[in-house]
C-alpha cells in the first residue's frame, strides 16, 4: 500500500528537484492520515498555464504561486443494478483501488517573486507551496482568519518535522 505521486516539471524557468518535493508531499499526506492506494498529482508549470488555470477555475486573471484541485469522489456502488450485489468481470477489488486525492500546479516563476518578498529562500518558498497545496487537497482552507491560523500553524508543524532547508 504506497501514495503515487505523479510529478511534472513543466516549465524551464527554475531547477526543480522533482524528487525532494515528492518526498515532502508523500510524508505530508501520511502525516494528514492518507493510507493504503492513493494518488497525486504535483505539476511545477509556467506562468502561462497557472494564470489560465486560475482563470478557468477561479476567475482570476493573473498568475499565482499555486492552485489545488481535490477530487472529491464518492464511488458508485458496483455490481449489478438494482441490488449492487457482487462486482462485475474484470473489477478490480475494492481494496485495490487507488484514492485519487487531487493535483497540486506549483508555479515556480511566481515562487521565487514571492520568496523576495517573504525574506526566505526559494526553496522555503516551494516547500511552503508543496504543503500548502497538500492541506487544500485534503480539505483545510483558509478563507476565514480562524481557518487561516489553524492551516497556517498545521504548514509549520509539517515543514518543521519534514523540511530542511540545508537539504542540497
Amino acid at each position: 500500500m504506497s501514495i503515487d505521486i505523479y510529478a511534472a516539471d513543466e516549465q524551464n524557468d527554475h531547477e526543480i528537484d522533482l524528487e525532494r518535493w515528492v518526498d515532502l508531499a508523500n510524508r505530508s499526506l501520511i502525516d494528514e492520515g492518507v493510507r493504503g492506494l492513493a494518488e497525486v498529482s504535483l505539476i511545477f508549470a509556467d506562468e502561462a498555464t497557472i494564470a489560465a488555470l486560475n482563470q478557468q477555475f477561479m476567475g482570476k486573471a493573473e498568475a499565482t504561486d499555486v492552485l489545488s484541485f481535490p477530487i472529491e469522489y464518492e464511488p458508485e456502488p458496483t455490481g449489478r443494478v438494482p441490488d449492487a450485489g457482487g462486482g462485475g468481470p474484470g473489477e478490480p477489488p475494492p481494496s485495490e483501488i487507488p484514492q485519487l486525492i487531487g493535483d497540486i500546479v506549483i508555479c515556480p516563476s511566481v515562487a521565487a517573486r514571492n520568496a523576495l518578498e517573504h525574506a526566505v529562500s526559494f526553496d522555503d518558498e516551494l516547500a511552503l507551496l508543496v504543503v500548502h497545496g497538500v492541506l487544500h487537497l485534503l480539505g483545510w482552507d483558509h478563507d476565514i482568519d480562524v481557518e487561516a491560523e489553524e492551516m497556517e500553524a498545521r504548514e509549520a508543524e509539517l515543514l518543521k518535522r519534514h523540511y530542511r532547508s540545508d537539504q542540497p
